[in-house]
């Protein structure tokens, strides 16, 4: 079985890699065509995304915004197998504006194209949501590419990388790591595609 190709939808350009890294790099090795679309920023913050994503093995796509009619229109261009967003109960703003254009952008682009087959929402942080602690149902053990995910996080110099993204990234990934019995781990909650949760042998 061939690997699915990944979308990512993101509220900022170090999303993917804090959230995703090591479950993105994990595909693209394995021959995925892995993608990462967030709103553009500054030249600043749009070259470190760009530096992240290829250290991931992905592709990077800056948004004019995040908005559904955005979303769905890249949706239909790249007709990805799976999508990851935020969660829509995620603390930060940007974050749940994510999560619902994705969530409303959907319907459309799976009816016609039949793609996405399965969407997920990521960690948040400290895996706290505005409704508590978060209850993730897929863990992927990252052990393999967790070095690539710290390495992919760390070129994103104007962001409090050192003192607060990275130890928190850390903690996550031994903490899921740790519910599944290995050493690093990311976890996801799978969102139904009008109404479907189908089986995969990838996320």
């Amino acid at each position: 079985m061939n690997p699915p190709s990944v979308l990512t939808v993101m509220g900022h350009p170090d999303d993917a890699e804090l959230w995703a890294g090591g479950t993105l790099a994990r595909h693209a090795e394995a021959g995925a065509k892995v993608t990462i679309a967030v709103p553009a920023h500054d030249p600043v913050r749009d070259a470190e995304a760009a530096a992240g994503a290829s250290v991931l093995g992905a592709s990077l796509r800056l948004l004019p915004e995040v908005t559904a009619t955005i979303v769905a229109e890249l949706l239909t261009e790249l007709c990805p197998d799976v999508v990851i967003t935020h969660g829509c109960r995620d603390v930060h703003p940007d974050h749940r504006q994510a999560c619902l254009a994705v969530l409303d952008a959907l319907p459309a682009p799976v009816i016609a194209t039949g793609r996405p087959c399965r969407v997920y929402m990521c960690e948040s942080y400290n895996g706290l949501s505005l409704d508590g602690s978060t209850a993730p149902h897929t863990i992927i053990d990252i052990s393999t590419t967790f070095t690539t995910k710290m390495r992919a996080l760390a070129v994103h110099r104007s962001q409090p990388i050192d003192e607060h993204f990275g130890p928190m990234a850390e903690n996550l990934a031994r903490l899921h790591g740790g519910r599944i019995g290995t050493a690093y781990g990311e976890a996801f909650t799978p969102v139904p595609v009008l109404g479907r949760l189908p089986a995969s042998d990838f996320l």
